[in-house]
């Protein structure tokens, strides 16, 4: 599958080398596709046959698009794009807003998530939130985690989520680990998990981590 990748922080590295793995021909989408430090940071990518584009022609590229931008800056980087671009394609969304003061910096979307924001925005666009309540690192090792944990699904679009749970799945997430907890509007309690992964992430030393969902007892039988 042809996947562009907006943005080229740990989150889009991460995802990117974990799907070019799958066999996936994944394109970076940079702001500054031909900065010399940048590609000399990517090699070991671009080794591994990614490519790095401007946001725009990785939208090009791609059948899927995945926003790995910082959340606050998000809406502005797609509206650049525009809407016609990215009409049909499906976005699978991992951003979530920081805004820069505070520690734990607070939250930017505090009544509409970042995920509605760009459904409504784009409504052309289906989009997929998933993989933000997880650090970078896990979101391609699954196996890295002492046992099962749960990754979590919010969008509109019943096909959008089937390609996005095979990509999941590309990833070495196992289906018993999905979780669809229902439309694009659910996206607000997945954004809203950062601020407690923060919190157990100072508490235990660690951001490589997992969640999991355990039923009740009688549910589990």
């Amino acid at each position: 599958m042809r996947i562009g990748i907006l943005g080229t922080g740990h989150v889009a590295r991460a995802l990117a080398a974990g799907w070019s793995r799958a066999g996936h021909d994944i394109v970076l989408g940079s702001r500054r596709p031909e900065d010399t430090e940048l590609l000399t940071e990517l090699k070991e990518l671009l080794d591994a046959g990614v490519r790095v584009e401007d946001p725009a022609g990785a939208t090009a590229h791609a059948e899927v698009l995945v926003n790995a931008t910082p959340g606050t800056a998000s809406v502005g980087l797609l509206t650049s794009i525009g809407a016609p671009a990215l009409a049909g394609k499906m976005l699978l969304d991992v951003a979530v807003g920081f805004l820069e003061e505070g520690s734990p910096p607070p939250l930017s979307h505090l009544v509409v998530s970042l995920g509605e924001e760009i459904q409504q925005a784009f409504p052309q666009t289906p989009v997929v939130k998933t993989l933000c309540t997880i650090d970078s690192t896990v979101m391609i090792a699954p196996e890295s985690l002492a046992g099962p944990s749960t990754v979590f699904l919010s969008g509109d679009d019943a096909e959008a989520k089937r390609t996005v749970s095979g990509l999941l799945a590309d990833l070495g997430w196992p289906r018993e680990s999905l979780l669809d907890l229902g439309g694009i509007a659910t996206a607000r309690g997945q954004e809203h998990y950062a601020l407690l992964f923060v919190g157990i992430a100072g508490a235990i030393g660690s951001y490589g981590f997992g969640i999991r969902v355990v039923p009740p007892a009688a549910s589990a039988s």
